[in-house]
């Protein structure tokens, strides 16, 4: 598996164009950015095939990031958002964290507050100050919803049947598939034809639901992450590397 899912990774590397999708969102409202407002800013859909071109992607006050992106109390070496952090938006600003929204009931973090540095259009800082982490992120007003089926192995270990006194549906990894509802997706992706295959930056490869598209409902599948997860989880089981390509 090690081998096949390297294999896929370097085929659709180059083969694939890169877009932004935040699967798990968590709404940014920038504070300084005028209200109403919206611009366009240009995107390589490849980061070394110029032949792929460009795309414009739409940025406002409110956008969505990653759940994960953002921690209250960060970790060690987490540096990504957090309270009085200042990240860079992948094509677009620098911002910084200035609060964190709490939903009353639950007391899970529901919205940032943050500010951006106007003079960092592109995700430069004519100062020359630098950011440890760069994030993806799409508008908020004008995101695309969608569903995103998360495939996995169907087995928490390579042998399933080679396992002395165990069965095989044993081995049945729980979560070989996820449903994910309410994704938010680059308004471009509307476009996008049944088995076509994109990048979602940071995430992995993904391509459209051929049966779902019939029915004129956005869903994308996992065809694989960017890393192997599994070379970890197997690392620390037997206390060495999984075996793949070198």
């Amino acid at each position: 598996m090690a081998l096949l899912e390297h294999s896929v990774r370097e085929y659709l590397n180059d083969r694939a164009p890169r877009v932004m999708a935040v699967l798990r969102p968590l709404k940014v409202v920038i504070e300084n950015y005028p209200e109403g407002q919206e611009e366009e800013l240009e995107a390589l859909n490849h980061p070394t095939d110029p032949t792929f071109g460009t795309r414009r992607v739409p940025f406002g006050r409110e956008i969505y990031i990653e759940q994960e992106d953002f921690r209250e109390d960060p970790p060690k070496k987490f540096f990504r958002l957090a309270p009085g952090r200042e990240v860079r938006l992948r094509y677009a600003y620098f911002i910084t964290c200035r609060e964190a929204i709490r939903d009353p009931l639950s007391g899970e973090v529901v919205e940032l507050r943050c500010t951006y540095d106007s003079a960092t259009r592109g995700g430069d800082a004519p100062d020359g100050r630098k950011v440890k982490s760069t994030l993806h992120w799409v508008s908020a007003t004008q995101a695309l919803t969608a569903e995103v089926r998360l495939y996995d192995r169907l087995f928490t270990v390579p042998a399933p049947e080679a396992v002395e006194g165990k069965v095989f549906t044993d081995w049945l990894n729980p979560q070989s598939l996820e449903t994910l509802s309410g994704c938010r997706l680059e308004p471009g992706l509307a476009a996008a034809r049944a088995g076509e295959t994109f990048q979602f930056e940071r995430l992995g490869y993904f391509c459209v639901d051929t049966t779902e598209a019939e029915a004129r409902r956005l869903v994308f599948n996992r065809t694989v992450g960017l890393k192997d997860p599994w070379a970890r989880i197997d690392q620390a089981t037997h206390g060495t590397a999984a075996r793949g390509p070198r």
